[in-house]
């Protein structure tokens, strides 16, 4: 269905849900196209490509509310799907929070943020399984060292999303992404090691080319060989973007409103509070032009925005949806998300740190005993405490220098400590996702063998 006949069509599906008995409902359609290659060693190993279509329907009976989902489109299906939702909902406790958002709140506008690119759904397969071959290429190709891969691989996806409520919402947009990445294997005769390096944009232009994924993929996996541990000790930590974001990510689940109003963060009661250093500054932005992250309404139809969560270290927002929102006394944030079933969750726009003034070669010549983090492993992270734990393997860094690799070792905090011994943050901010981040040091970590 072309764009215009999906949103006719969440349209109906929410008068159907209104007419069997419920007293508010949401409806959503998903309509995607996804496409993987895989290569290894200059071959294909797989090659998939799929389309499918989708809806969702979420129905509300005085506080009580229920979700299902279903491909099936027709009259038929539609109608034994509505029926479905309202048995179950009529079968659930009612929750006072439980509910659309207030109409006042609802997006009036549905701006262009460039999310869509036609060159990404145009491109011919065989062009895609040469993006893929070239990354690879360009890895092995790279030193002798480099003894075998992991293979490599390009994915597309593009997409309609669409959203209408019986408050009368009802809105969609488009949007693609593609992405391409490859695994070198490397070997200094007694060991080997693997690294990967990637990238992931909406528009194909903006895409790193295959001979710099694969390079700097080899680079980063030849620098892991000849690693070891260390003594045990306290030293200053330097993230790098891809692990940084990682730590991002744990920020997050800290301001979530889902952890917040369950007391499940160590964030909870802190609005207005210094929880981080000065110079540490974290946005959330579901507006930003053509970025992974953003859309112009969340999964309740409501704008999405700019929200500053940390100001120069102080915790200015939790990230809400309306349920979240209501459970705290506050206003949502625009941050509804979900799939085509469930009710909706809360979820990133684009999160980042604000990036710095120095250089990440400037920051490890300013440590004179030091580890750099290229590679984090396992869980062991306590978002109720702060408690941090986590298997890594990096650089040591000696008078301001990269000395030798680094691994099986265990580098441990407390999120708490960890933010607020922040020390440098760098220039070097990166969107290869939706969140995002620069080179970050915390100025102490215990790193154990």
């Amino acid at each position: 269905m072309k764009k215009e006949l999906l949103e006719e069509f969440a349209t109906r599906v929410v008068g159907q849900a209104l007419e069997g008995g419920a007293s508010a409902a949401e409806a959503t359609v998903r309509q995607r196209t996804e496409f993987s290659v895989g290569v290894r060693l200059g071959d294909v190993e797989t090659l998939e490509e799929s389309a499918d279509e989708g809806f969702g329907l979420r129905v509300l009976i005085d506080g009580r509310q229920a979700s299902v989902s279903g491909s099936d489109l027709s009259p038929e299906g539609v109608a034994s799907l509505v029926n479905e939702a309202i048995v179950l909902a009529r079968a659930t406790s009612p929750d006072d929070s439980a509910g659309l958002p207030d109409p006042d709140a609802l997006a009036t506008s549905i701006p262009d943020l460039d999310l869509y690119d036609s060159a990404v759904e145009c491109l011919p397969t065989e062009e895609k399984i040469q993006l893929a071959m070239r990354a690879e290429k360009a890895a092995r190709d790279f030193s002798s060292r480099i003894v075998n891969s992991d293979g490599g691989g390009f994915d597309t996806s593009s997409g309609v999303a669409v959203l209408a409520n019986s408050l009368g919402f009802v809105g969609s947009y488009s949007g693609t992404t593609c992405s391409l990445s490859t695994v070198p294997v490397a070997s200094d005769g007694e060991r080997m090691q693997r690294d990967y390096w990637y990238d992931v944009r909406r528009k194909l232009s903006e895409l790193e080319s295959p001979e710099e994924i694969g390079s700097t993929a080899a680079r980063r996996t030849l620098r892991k060989l000849g690693a070891r541990p260390v003594q045990t000790q306290s030293v200053p930590v330097v993230f790098e973007p891809t692990l940084a974001r990682e730590l991002l990510g744990d920020i997050f689940q800290a301001v979530s409103g889902e952890s917040v109003f369950r007391k499940a963060s160590f964030l909870v009661g802190q609005l207005g509070e210094r929880v981080a250093a000065e110079s540490l500054t974290v946005v959330d932005d579901g507006r930003m032009p053509g970025k992974l992250g953003s859309r112009p309404f969340d999964s309740e139809g409501l704008p999405t925005r700019r929200t500053v969560v940390i100001r120069n270290g102080v915790l200015e927002n939790y990230l809400l949806n309306t349920y979240t929102a209501r459970k705290l006394g506050l206003k949502s944030t625009g941050n509804a998300s979900r799939g085509l079933v469930g009710a909706p969750g809360v979820g990133a726009g684009n999160m980042f740190m604000e990036p710095g003034t120095r250089s990440p070669e400037e920051i490890i010549g300013s440590i004179s005993k030091g580890f750099l983090l290229t590679e984090l492993l396992g869980f062991g992270v306590n978002i109720v405490t702060g408690d941090y734990s986590r298997s890594a393997s990096g650089i040591w860094i000696e008078s301001g220098e990269l000395s030798f690799p680094v691994q099986g070792v265990t580098i441990a905090g407390n999120l708490k400590e960890m933010l607020n011994s922040i020390e440098a943050i760098g220039s070097d901010l990166d969107f290869r996702g939706s969140l995002a981040s620069p080179t970050l040091l915390i100025g102490s970590m215990t790193v154990s063998a």
